[in-house]
Parts: structure tokens; C-alpha cells; sequence
């Protein structure tokens, strides 16, 4: 859960009152659309995914995007998941079809960490998301989007949807696979349900089992959205009004998880968003101004339905589930592998990397993760570039 896009991660600052007003009304969904402009986009339609829970989706179609070449042999293709609430886009700039830059510029591309020289860079939009592959904004057969009818995904759904696009692709085994925070929970669990196909994996700011405490993050956040009047229990896209409320509540609720306190203080401490008091005046603290516009910010580019899709994905992550204990189910992963922490993250602690280091039998430099040491909390991954760089160099490079 972070973030995401290039413009979000960078350290906080303060937001004035025109840069709020520029936003303008949001619409009843950000999802992008069949119609709207592919941008970089690829698609694949994998054909019927069957899910953890018994049904079938049918029909699934991934959008995806592409970075090098791919070789002769298909050895040197690398999975690069993207996390919670971004998209295909990891590299490029903002324009049609993309609201955004890359979220992952600084990393990706020739000469780079996950150098697109040697790599065949392939990321998909997950399964549930509202970015191009199948999720509940998408149209189905009767003409009608998903909506309140999208099955329920668990993080082995996304996993086995990523599978059956390699297949897709001719992919038969990943050279590497990665992924940080709710991207983590599908690469890992893609080296343990097809550990022949993974030869690297790399895994930032992850666990292997969510815990309580981030559980109970994510259904207040889902909640929020659910509650809104407009959400209309998710059948709400021939609406003139959508839930966009609830769904920004929902961003600003995550955000307080996503950065560290000490850099919420350091930015703002007690700052005031204008000259008007917000000690009964009616003027607001600089972070309340702060989080406002991100919440509603995401709103122009997320669906709430998708939001919900994949929150509860992540809380249903478990790679022990009807597997056996923590260390035998890692011990059953081939690849060489690189975990990295980062010691000032709230929402993915570090004592989680440690363990997944200590289990996983392909650690690179036995059974110590990599710790990051930086004020940005969990968004540090997708701030501190050069240090996340050197860590893949060294997965990747050998």
C-alpha cells in the first residue's frame, strides 16, 4: 500500500488553496475505460481464470505494458508487479492514456538498475484493477460493468491471472519477479506456487502473511468507501454522482500508514494552511490540507469498486494457507532472492522482512534482510531510488 505515482511520492509539502481548486469535480470513476485511449497499453486475454473460492472469472483480459527485448530463449524476461493502486505505467510520461508518469522512472530503463538492455521488462495491471485488465469497472457480457457482482480475489487469484499471462506471452520461466509492499505478497507468492518459474526475486517493504493490524487498516479504508451514499453498493457507474467521498476518506486513512510520523512533524509540525485560524476560525492545519488533496486527487485516476477489490486481496494474503508452517512453505522457494526493509515503515515493519530473509533458503548474504534507513516511512522504496537501485543491482546484475 503506498502511494504509487511519481507526483505522490515525492516528500510531502504543502498545498495551496488554488492548487485544490484546480482539481475541479471528480468522476463517478477514475478507472480507465474501453474506449479511452490505450496509451502504452498492451492487452492479452488469458481465457477463464479459476479462483480460490470455487467460481470461475471468465474471460479475463490483462493490460500490460513492455520495456526491451525480449531474447531468443525467453530467458531474459523480469515480472515487475506493480503494488497496490498503480497501473501498468512503471515508465514513461504523462499523456494520453496516462494520467501520470512512470512510477518507477528512476529504476527502470536502459543502463538503469532493471536495465532494459539486458531485461524484458514486462508490468501488468493486476487482476481487479481499473487500469485496463479484467476488474469491476470492466463491461462483462449483458453490457453492464461487474460492479457489485465482481467475485471476491485473493492475492493467489492476481497470482494465477500473472501465470496464465506468461503463458500468454510464451513466457515459460521469469528471469526475475518484483515487487514491493502489496506487489511483494504476489511475487512471493508466485515463487512458492511456481517456484520453477522464477530464477530472482526481489521483494521490498512485503510480508508473507498480513497481519491483524494491517487487516484492521484495511477495512476501516473499505468501510469509508462503502459508506458513502453515492456508492449505491457498488452498482454506481450510470450515476451522475459517484462515491468519491468515501474513496478519498479511504486514500487519506492509508496515507497515514504509507509515511512515518516523524516526517509528517518535520513538514508541517503545527503549520497553519492560510492565515486563518483553525482554532475555531475556520481555517485548517497545513497536513489536513495536505491529506484533503490526495484523497481527492486519487479519485481522478482509481475506481472505489477496484479499491475494495484489492484491499481485501491484500488482507487475504497468506502463503501458509493450507500449505504448512512459515518455514517449510519458504523452504520450498528456488529462487535467489534479495528482501529489503526499511526501518521507519509503520504499515510493513521490519521484523516482517526479517523473517521472510531468515526462511527463504536462496537469501543473498544469508538470513539478514536489507534495511533501508530513511524518514519516508514505507514510501521509501519509491523515494529513495539509489538506494533501492543498488539492492536490485545486486540481485540483478549477477
Amino acid at each position: 500500500m503506498d502511494w504509487q505515482m511519481s507526483e505522490e511520492t515525492v516528500p510531502s509539502a504543502f498545498v495551496t488553496e488554488a492548487h485544490s481548486r484546480s482539481l475541479g469535480a471528480p468522476p463517478v470513476t477514475g478507472a480507465w475505460r474501453d474506449g479511452d485511449h490505450p496509451g502504452n497499453r498492451r492487452f492479452a486475454f488469458v481465457g477463464d481464470v479459476a479462483l480460490e473460492s470455487g467460481s470461475v472469472l471468465p474471460r479475463v483480459r490483462m493490460a500490460y505494458e513492455t520495456w526491451g527485448t525480449l531474447n531468443a530463449d525467453a530467458s531474459n524476461a523480469l515480472l515487475l508487479v506493480h503494488s497496490l493502486t498503480a497501473d501498468s505505467h512503471a515508465v514513461g510520461v504523462a499523456g494520453p492514456g496516462h494520467v501520470t508518469d512512470g512510477w518507477w522512472n528512476p529504476i527502470v530503463g536502459p543502463g538503469l538498475a532493471i536495465d532494459t538492455d539486458k531485461w524484458f521488462v514486462v508490468c501488468p495491471n493486476t487482476l481487479g484493477g481499473c487500469q485496463g485488465s479484467t476488474g469491476p469497472s470492466s463491461v462483462t457480457t449483458d453490457g453492464r460493468e461487474w460492479g457489485s457482482r465482481f467475485p471476491y480475489l485473493t492475492i493467489r487469484d492476481q497470482t494465477t491471472a500473472l501465470k496464465q499471462l506468461a503463458d500468454s506471452l510464451g513466457i515459460d520461466q521469469w528471469g526475475a519477479v518484483v515487487g514491493g509492499s502489496a506487489a511483494g505478497m504476489s511475487a512471493l507468492e508466485y515463487a512458492v506456487t511456481y517456484p520453477d518459474k522464477v530464477e530472482r526475486l526481489a521483494l521490498l517493504a512485503t510480508t508473507a502473511i498480513t497481519s491483524a493490524d494491517q487487516i484492521s487498516l484495511n477495512c476501516v479504508q473499505t468501510e469509508a468507501v462503502r459508506m458513502d451514499p453515492e456508492f449505491s453498493d457498488g452498482d454506481y457507474y450510470e450515476n451522475e454522482v459517484g462515491p468519491y467521498r468515501g474513496l478519498a476518506l479511504a486514500r487519506r486513512l492509508a496515507l497515514l500508514s504509507y509515511r512515518s510520523p516523524e516526517e509528517f512533524n518535520d513538514r508541517f509540525d503545527r503549520s497553519w494552511q492560510s492565515g486563518i485560524s483553525p482554532l475555531g476560525a475556520g481555517g485548517r492545519f497545513a497536513v489536513e490540507s495536505y491529506l484533503d488533496f490526495h484523497g481527492n486527487k486519487f479519485t481522478r485516476r482509481f475506481d472505489a469498486n477496484s479499491y475494495i477489490s484489492l484491499v481485501d486481496a491484500m488482507s487475504s494474503h497468506d502463503v501458509t494457507r493450507d500449505r504448512g508452517s512459515l518455514k517449510d512453505v519458504l523452504g520450498t522457494v528456488t529462487a535467489r532472492a534479495i528482501v529489503v526493509g526499511i526501518d521507519s515503515d509503520r504499515l510493513f515493519p521490519l521484523e516482517q522482512q526479517i523473517t521472510l530473509a531468515e526462511y527463504l533458503p536462496g537469501h543473498i548474504g544469508g538470513r539478514d534482510a536489507r534495511v533501508m534507513s530513511s524518514p519516508f516511512g514505507h514510501d521509501a522504496f519509491l523515494i529513495d531510488h539509489d538506494t533501492v537501485a543498488g539492492y536490485l543491482r545486486e540481485l540483478l546484475d549477477d
